[in-house]
């Protein structure tokens, strides 16, 4: 960083040399990090999703900045840099990327006179790692969420020295990180067992290394990362939705409150129900809920600050609400993410606005919003279909409503799987209420037990044993539960495992692999004979990866 002795100077020039090398890091090191997968087939692309991520954030600054003009306005650059980066987050690695990047921009943009650099730098990361922890319900240790924690307590205690500076500041923040990164594997045994480091984890180490170099010139030499067959998984976001039997009430309000009293407030709202969201920052808040108990969830937020424009809504009278409230009704619509051409036009057939995605090319945040707000309808269902890209989904949806100013709804359910949104579009119905039409969908999309059919891409250890490569691979919920040699034989056995608990109608979407349907037609007729009383329908999806994905309903 370059400084002025006794005062904050944090320079421009400076910034867009980070965004540059940064992004020229992650690309060389993309592969390396996707390879961290401890999934037999190439779903893992956390090093994808990352440098997308700042990627995304490099070209905000620089278009912000007329090209990477070095005397452009800071602040303007910095707050371009950190919706760069929310925009352009793909997957949870670059959901939980972003919210660092974003709070680190924040911080540089609120340096006052006479602020040391390096304490400056090392509270931004200090907020980096916070941000990181508030991104997700319940973190996981030996992520890139230990990593961050440990280069910011690195930074921290080196800007506690008088004479500290801020390129001394990241050299100890990105040494910490690299020696965090290798202590992963002692804390996920899913590392250890497959002999690899945290993905995220290598990830963030890249970009802080590549912020040493800026500061100090220096390239340093990173962990030797042994490449398994596995990646570790992402830290799992909590979902709160709505359920059958859900609470009664949905509480809105705003809030007049200090940031530090936000972790204590979601963490007493989310103990009193579920469709939590709080967004906002500098001391204004957006709080949702649906409770049973309004006086509490009122009361919470008395603790936190001052609640106002308070409004309980009783969902039984959700609908005469918005008739007396919005006598101009402009419609719903629902927004899908589809992993291949045939899945596309089922969606858009449904009347859904389809967005591409899929393993490797997950849709951003950006992507997500615009098609959430061009779509021009007052309400909007997001489906996201797949299990990477609930949180991208969630965070481009409080995102358009904020933007909106309370002229949008949206709703995400978090379907894991294009199965899983194909039965949840299946039981819209507009003419609902929101909340019950999200009820339904989501209810359906919880009940839909959902498989399918992929090769072994890598050596691995599933549930079911070990995989060669080029090993048949039966999924059922997200686990491998079958190997075998036979595509046919293995596709049954994931058919019995799903109807054994019963079921009406079978769903089989076949994938790119298997364009003329013969494998999907074959287990049709399995079902036929086996199960006489059970529909079912056969669809073409396109999928890459998937010879065949599996329904039961």
């Amino acid at each position: 960083m370059e400084e002025v002795p006794g005062r904050g100077a944090i320079s421009l020039a400076v910034v867009l040399r980070f965004v540059d090398i940064a992004v020229e890091a992650l690309a060389e090191a993309r592969e390396e990090v996707d390879a961290l997968n401890v999934y037999p087939v190439p779903d893992g692309d956390t090093g994808t999703n990352m440098w997308l991520t700042v990627s995304a954030a490099r070209d905000a600054v620089r278009e912000a900045t007329g090209g990477g003009d070095p005397t452009a306005d800071l602040g303007t650059a910095l707050g371009a840099l950190a919706r760069g980066a929310l925009l352009g987050a793909r997957g949870n690695s670059g959901v939980i990327f972003s919210e660092m990047l974003g709070a680190i921009a924040r911080r540089l943009a609120a340096t006052s006179s006479g602020e040391r650099n390096a304490v400056v730098m090392a509270e931004a990361l200090r907020h980096a790692s916070d941000a990181a922890y508030a991104a997700v319900g319940d973190p996981v240790e030996g992520t890139m969420l230990t990593v961050g924690r440990a280069a910011a307590e690195a930074a921290t205690e080196r800007a506690g020295r008088p004479d500290a500076r801020a390129r001394d500041v990241f050299a100890a923040a990105a040494e910490a990180a690299r020696a965090a990164l290798a202590r992963t594997p002692e804390q996920l045994a899913v590392l250890r067992d497959a002999g690899v480091v945290d993905a995220g984890g290598r990830g963030l180490s890249v970009v802080l290394d590549a912020a040493e170099t800026v500061l100090t010139g220096r390239r340093p030499v990173p962990v030797t990362a042994p490449l398994g067959s596995h990646a570790i998984p992402q830290p799992v976001t909590v979902q709160h939705d709505l359920s059958p039997d859900g609470p009664s009430y949905e509480v809105m309000y705003l809030l007049d409150a200090d940031d530090d009293r936000i972790p204590p407030l979601r963490k007493a709202l989310a103990d009193l129900g579920d469709s939590l969201v709080v967004v906002g920052g500098e001391g204004l808040w957006n709080v949702h809920v649906h409770v049973d108990d309004v006086g509490a969830a009122i009361e919470a937020g008395i603790d936190a600050g001052r609640p106002h424009r308070v409004r309980v809504t009783h969902f039984a009278e959700q609908v005469a609400e918005k008739r007396r409230r919005a006598p101009v009704r402009t419609g719903r619509r629902v927004v899908a993410v589809a992993a291949g051409p045939g899945l596309a036009r089922l969606f858009e057939e449904a009347g859904a606005v389809v967005v591409r995605g899929g393993p490797g090319r997950r849709p951003s945040t950006g992507e997500l919003l615009e098609a959430i707000t061009s779509c021009g309808a007052s309400e909007v269902v997001v489906l996201p279909n797949d299990h990477d890209s609930v949180r991208v989904a969630q965070v481009a949806a409080s995102t358009a409503e904020s933007d909106a100013q309370g002229g949008l709804r949206v709703a995400v359910i978090p379907t894991p799987a294009q199965v899983s949104g194909l039965a949840a579009l299946a039981v819209h119905e507009p003419g609902r209420s929101f909340d019950q039409d999200v009820l339904e969908m989501t209810a359906t999309a919880r009940h839909a037990r959902q498989g399918a059919v992929t090769v072994a891409a890598r050596r691995a250890m599933t549930m079911a044993g070990p995989c060669e490569v080029g090993d048949v691979l039966g999924v059922v919920a997200g686990d491998f539960v079958v190997v075998g040699d036979d595509q046919l034989d293995v596709a049954t056995q994931v058919l019995e495992r799903l109807l054994g608990g019963g079921g009406e109608m079978v769903t089989i979407v076949a994938g790119a692999e298997d364009p003329e349907g013969a494998l999907a037609t074959r287990c049709a007729g399995w079902v036929e004979e086996r199960y006489p009383a059970v529909d079912v329908l056969v669809y073409d999806g396109g999928q890459e990866r998937y010879p065949l994905l599996v329904a039961v309903e």
